[in-house]
C-alpha cells in the first residue's frame, strides 16, 4: 500500500484534472454561437381547402392520425393479419434497423461535443551502448509515465460541431417518421389485399350459386329435347350461359389463388386464407374520418414530418459549412505522474502535465470551403424542393380518396337500382319464356345482365371500403397514436 506522502502527486493529478475539466466547461459554454441560418418552415404550396369534388362525409370526426387502427378496422380476422404482418414485414424490420443505425450515429456525433478523457499509463527502459555514451559507459535508462489524457478537442466557438450534431439529431427524427410512414403504408396494403381477397369470395359464392342453377337448367333443357319438347337450339343457348358462368368462375378462381399468394407475402409468414361465405361488410370501418384541413397533413403524415427533419438537417448543415470559414481551435493536455523508476511514480515531485492548445485558420485551400457551402446550400434547396412535392403529393392523396369514396358511393346506389331492376327483369323473361310468349333469347340475355350487374356490385363495394382504407392512411392513419403509444 503507497504512503501518505506518496499519495500527494496523486491529489495534485485529480486536481489539475477538475482544473483542466472546469476550464473545459467554460470553453465549451462560450462556443455558443450557430452560423446556421434561421429556420423558417417553407409555406405549404397547396390550397386551404380541399377541391370541391372531393365532398366530405358529414358526421365525420374522427382525426385519422388519432385513431389506432386496431380502433378503425373491426374484423378480427384482418385485425390478427396486420399484427402478424407488423411484427415479421422485412421491409418493416429494415425499417426499424434504419432507425437504430441513424441512432447511433446520433450518438457519434453527440459525443464529438464533449472531450475524451482517459487514464493513460506508459512504461520504457533502454539500454545505450558504450561507444555511443559520452561517459564511455553502458547506460541503462527508463521513463514510467500514469496520468489523464485530454484527446484533441475542439473548441466550438462557431457551431460547427453543434450544427453537425443537430444535422445527425434530424437525420434520425427523419429516419423514425420514415418507419412510422412505412407502418402505415404496410397496413392499409394488408387491409387493402384482404378486402380484394374477400371480395373475390364473395364473387366466386354469386358464381358458383350461378353455375350450380345453369346446371340444372341445362339438365332440365337436355331432357326436354330428348322427349321433343322443345328445341335444341334453346339447348345450346342454355349450355352457353352455363360455360360463360364456369369460365368466369375459373378466372375468379385463379385471380383468388393470386391475391393469396400477395397477401401472404405481405404478412410475411404463411397464414390460413381459407375461402369465406361471408359477404364483405361494410361494418368493418368503424370511423367517418374527418379530413381537416390541408394544414392537418403538416402534423398527421409521417413522410410530411420526415421531409421537414430532413430539410431541419440540411439547414444546421450549412452552419457547418460556414464555420469552416473560420478559426478550429483544439486543446490536447495531460496531467498525471512521471518518473524513471517504476516505484519512483508517486514519490513527491513527481508531477508531470502538458498542455498543447493548436489553432488551425484556413488561408488557401483551392476553393474546397466554398464548394463545401455550395454543396451544403444546394442541398438545402433540393430538401425544400422535396418537402414542398411531399406535402402536394399528399394532399393530392387525401383529395383523390374524398373524391373516390364520394363518387363510389353514387355508383354503388346506381348499382344497386340496378341490381333490383336486373333481379326483375331476369324473373319477367323467365316468365314470359315458361308462357311461350318470348324465345329463350331474351331470358339468356336477362340472366347475362344480372350476373355481371351482381359481379359490378361486389367490385363497387370493395373500391368503396378500400377509398376509406386509403383516406385513413393518406391523412397519416394511426401516427399520432403510434408516437403517443
Amino acid at each position: 500500500m503507497p504512503k501518505p506522502s506518496s499519495l500527494k502527486p496523486l491529489q495534485r493529478c485529480a486536481h489539475a484534472g477538475r482544473r483542466y475539466a472546469a476550464l473545459a466547461a467554460m470553453l465549451a459554454a462560450l462556443g455558443a454561437c450557430s452560423l446556421a441560418p434561421p429556420y423558417t418552415p417553407p409555406a405549404a404550396p397547396v390550397a386551404a381547402h380541399y377541391p370541391a369534388d372531393a365532398a366530405q362525409a358529414a358526421g365525420g370526426t374522427a382525426q385519422a392520425a388519432d385513431l389506432a387502427w386496431q380502433d378503425y378496422f373491426a374484423d378480427p380476422r384482418l385485425r390478427e393479419l396486420i399484427q402478424t404482418a407488423l411484427d415479421n414485414s422485412r421491409d418493416l424490420r429494415a425499417a426499424v434497423l434504419r432507425v437504430e443505425e441513424a441512432r447511433a450515429a446520433y450518438g457519434i456525433s453527440r459525443a464529438d461535443r464533449f472531450p475524451t478523457i482517459a487514464v493513460g499509463a506508459d512504461g520504457a527502459r533502454s539500454r545505450t551502448p558504450a561507444d555511443l555514451n559520452i561517459t564511455g559507459q553502458i547506460q541503462h535508462s527508463g521513463q514510467y509515465q500514469v496520468g489523464l489524457g485530454l484527446a484533441s478537442w475542439e473548441l466550438d466557438f462557431w457551431g460547427r460541431v453543434r450544427n453537425l450534431e443537430a444535422a445527425a439529431l434530424e437525420s434520425f427524427l427523419a429516419t423514425d417518421a420514415a418507419r412510422r410512414a412505412a407502418t402505415v403504408g404496410l397496413v392499409a396494403q394488408v387491409t387493402d389485399a384482404y378486402l380484394g381477397l374477400r371480395e373475390l369470395d364473395e364473387r366466386i359464392v354469386l358464381a358458383r350459386r350461378t353455375v350450380d342453377t345453369r346446371e340444372e337448367a341445362y339438365r332440365i333443357f337436355r331432357r326436354r329435347v330428348e322427349v321433343g319438347a322443345t328445341s335444341k337450339l334453346d339447348l345450346t343457348q342454355v349450355e352457353t350461359l352455363l360455360t360463360q358462368a364456369q369460365g368466369l368462375l375459373a378466372q375468379l378462381e385463379q385471380a383468388r389463388a393470386l391475391q393469396a399468394h400477395a397477401l401472404t407475402l405481405l404478412v410475411g409468414v404463411p397464414v390460413e386464407l381459407a375461402p369465406l361465405a361471408a359477404g364483405l361488410d361494410d361494418g368493418q370501418i368503424l370511423h367517418e374520418l374527418d379530413a381537416g384541413l390541408p394544414s392537418a397533413l403538416l402534423t398527421g403524415r409521417p413522410d410530411i414530418i420526415a421531409a421537414e427533419h430532413q430539410l431541419k438537417a440540411a439547414n444546421a448543415n450549412i452552419g457547418a459549412a460556414r464555420a469552416a470559414f473560420f478559426p478550429r481551435i483544439a486543446l490536447t493536455a495531460s496531467a498525471g505522474t512521471a518518473s524513471a523508476t517504476l516505484d519512483g511514480l508517486f514519490e513527491a515531485g513527481s508531477g508531470a502535465w502538458r498542455f498543447a492548445p493548436s489553432l488551425s485558420l484556413p488561408i488557401f485551400d483551392a476553393g474546397r470551403n466554398r464548394a463545401a457551402l455550395d454543396l451544403a446550400e444546394v442541398r438545402r434547396d433540393q430538401a425544400v424542393a422535396g418537402y414542398e412535392k411531399t406535402v402536394q403529393q399528399a394532399f393530392r392523396e387525401v383529395a383523390d380518396a374524398l373524391a373516390t369514396r364520394h363518387w363510389l358511393e353514387e355508383q354503388l346506389r346506381i348499382q344497386r337500382v340496378a341490381l333490383g331492376a336486373q333481379s326483375e327483369r331476369a324473373r319477367l323473361a323467365k316468365l314470359r319464356y315458361d308462357n311461350g310468349a318470348a324465345r329463350y333469347l331474351e331470358v339468356l340475355d336477362a340472366q347475362r345482365d344480372l350476373l355481371t350487374v351482381e359481379q359490378q356490385v361486389v367490385q363497387t363495394r370493395r373500391a368503396l371500403l378500400s377509398s376509406r382504407v386509403g383516406l385513413y392512411a393518406a391523412l397519416g392513419g394511426g401516427s399520432r397514436a403510434a408516437v403517443d403509444d
